[in-house]
């Protein structure tokens, strides 16, 4: 009888457990996103987009970076509404609430668990809707700056363009002991990203033939520590990428 009566209160305890901890999730969320978003607003942004991307304006892009550089890339003003995934764990309860509140439109999955379903589901974003989308190539654990085919595989599928995304942070605190050495830019820091030339899906090989994204993803990466490098020293560097002076704006 004993047994029977706990069985009952844990077969009602169970749901409302779980509803006050998504719920909990999810303020949570919210709080993390208006803070990034009011901390994002103090960065010292520079952005350098590579002239060529003016071909292709009108195709959706598929925006491809790295893991760990992704919080000064958080601060450019995306030139149309932007698609990600995050994965279905409770840590992306919370960062899918906190990207929704910078402005992206979140579907769920990852490589691991409701990979396809939500890749299908950026597919569709891009071919019906006037969206990009942006991936962390090398997730959701590494290793470290190996692209995965996906952002391949969704380019393909909407006839997107690639276009790699490179970013750099003056006196950034990195967090050594992660997977990904994130970098965090304090409030008010200078920090610069680059959006390097379009790479598009037939100039590649098979759908794991990846080695182009990631040699420009890296190559956009130089570039942004350069541009921080150059404004450290005082000089103006003479670049072969097109230097847009509005502090955010990233529309060709």
């Amino acid at each position: 009888m004993v047994s029977d009566r706990k069985s009952a209160v844990l077969t009602v305890a169970r749901p409302l457990v779980f509803s006050v901890t998504r719920f909990a999730r999810v303020v949570l969320g919210w709080l993390l996103g208006m803070l990034a978003r009011l901390w994002l607003a103090t960065l010292r942004l520079e952005l350098e987009v590579h002239p060529s991307l003016e071909a292709v304006r009108d195709r959706p892009w598929v925006l491809a970076f790295l893991h760990g550089k992704q919080w000064p890339l958080l601060a450019w003003k995306r030139r149309r509404p932007t698609v990600v995934m995050v994965s279905l764990s409770s840590d992306g309860e919370l960062q899918s609430r906190a990207l929704a509140m910078q402005g992206f439109t979140v579907v769920r999955g990852s490589s691991s668990r409701g990979g396809a379903r939500g890749l299908a589901a950026i597919v569709r974003h891009l071919k019906r809707d006037t969206h990009d989308a942006a991936f962390a190539v090398d997730g959701p654990r590494g290793p470290y700056g190996v692209p995965k085919p996906g952002v391949l595989l969704a380019a393909r599928a909407a006839d997107a363009v690639i276009v790699p995304m490179g970013s750099a942070i003056g006196r950034p605190k990195t967090f050594e002991r992660a997977w990904d050495r994130f970098s965090l830019a304090w409030p008010f820091a200078r920090v610069s990203v680059v959006l390097g030339a379009p790479i598009r899906p037939a100039e590649l090989g098979s759908d794991v033939d990846v080695v182009k994204v990631a040699t420009g993803i890296h190559a956009a990466n130089d570039a942004a520590e350069a541009i921080l490098a150059a404004r450290v020293a005082g000089v103006i560097p003479f670049s072969r990428f097109l230097r847009f002076r509005s502090k955010r704006s990233g529309t060709v």
